[in-house]
């Protein structure tokens, strides 16, 4: 991750190129890892920072710190934000790297906005504060052939009872921006000033519009993210249509190949829950719907998806 360029270089900037937000300030790292935001934060003159992570990377992260010089500014947590023993009261900044595949899929935000009720001061900011998921339809008949189409014929023997069960599974990978065929659409905005954990379970109509004459075998899905308590607002996307990142992109395949003409519309739902038996896991319904002039284009159907 910390070989990420777009996502490690937006949180340097978005830190740094801050001083006046930073200096004198005390900050919160939720989830610091290696503890390179923590030691942004130190960098654009951050009075202290406590960064708290569940992992064993923790003792790492402090050698790493140490080797830096910044053992006096920074200090170290091993545990559960829920259940740490916090050395100061209020934090005037929350910085954490929490997102996740399909910006949901195990990420840690619902710890991010316990801190956020339980530590942050009045004012305090939140660094990033907002999350964009949109989704797109692309053409994708080799890769789905060779994914879904593969279990028609294993060794000789016909394993189609798995089918569904390879439909059902997401795949994270990188997409190609000229398989992209619709304009995206927005699912969902969080913005971490207001949002909940109950924000994480929702559901979205919206509308897909073809911009060429082409076949769509799934919808693709990714996220932009944004730091607006910026002097200059910065953001980057984990989308096709730009710089690899680590979070690439969330392809879901449809049962049936869409056929569409470009500007024809599809509509589309897509409802998402954590799952009830590990909240990390994501359960994921998707509605589609093709109306043409021509019947024999015309589709509809209801995808279930488990992330986990």
């Amino acid at each position: 991750m910390l070989k990420d360029e777009v996502r490690t270089r937006s949180y340097m900037n978005a830190i740094v190129q801050n001083k006046h937000l930073f200096k004198d300030k005390v900050v919160l790292d939720v989830g610091c890892g290696t503890a390179i935001l923590s030691m942004f934060a130190v960098k654009a003159g951050a009075k202290h920072v406590i960064g708290v992570d569940m992992s064993t990377i923790i003792f790492k992260a402090r050698e790493i710190v140490e080797v830096n010089g910044m053992s006096d500014k920074i200090t170290l947590i091993q545990g559960k934000m829920e259940e740490i023993d916090m050395p100061f009261p209020k934090v005037d900044i929350i910085i954490s790297e929490w997102m996740g595949y399909f910006l949901l899929y195990e990420s840690m935000l619902d710890t991010v906005l316990y801190a956020r009720d339980k530590y942050l001061a009045k004012d305090g900011l939140i660094f990033p504060d907002k999350a964009t998921i949109f989704v797109a339809g692309i053409e994708d008949g080799d890769y789905k052939e060779e994914k879904i189409g593969f279990w028609d014929n294993v060794y000789g023997f016909n394993y189609s009872p798995l089918k569904l069960t390879a439909l059902s599974e997401p795949l994270v990978d990188t997409v190609d921006m000229k398989a992209v065929v619709t304009d995206p659409a927005p699912v969902l905005t969080l913005d971490l000033y207001k949002c909940t954990t109950a924000d994480l379970a929702f559901s979205c109509p919206f509308d897909l519009t073809a911009r060429r004459d082409d076949y769509i075998h799934a919808l693709v899905a990714w996220f932009d993210i944004e730091f607006t308590a910026c002097h200059k607002p910065i953001r980057f996307s984990t989308g096709p249509h730009t710089k690899y990142t680590h979070w690439k992109q969330t392809v879901f395949y449809l049962k049936d190949m869409l056929t569409v003409q470009q500007g024809e519309k599809i509509e589309c739902s897509l409802h998402n829950r954590p799952n009830e038996k590990n909240k990390r896991d994501l359960d994921i319904k998707i509605q589609y719907r093709l109306e043409t002039q021509d019947s024999t284009r015309q589709a509809e159907g209801t995808c279930l998806y488990k992330m986990c």
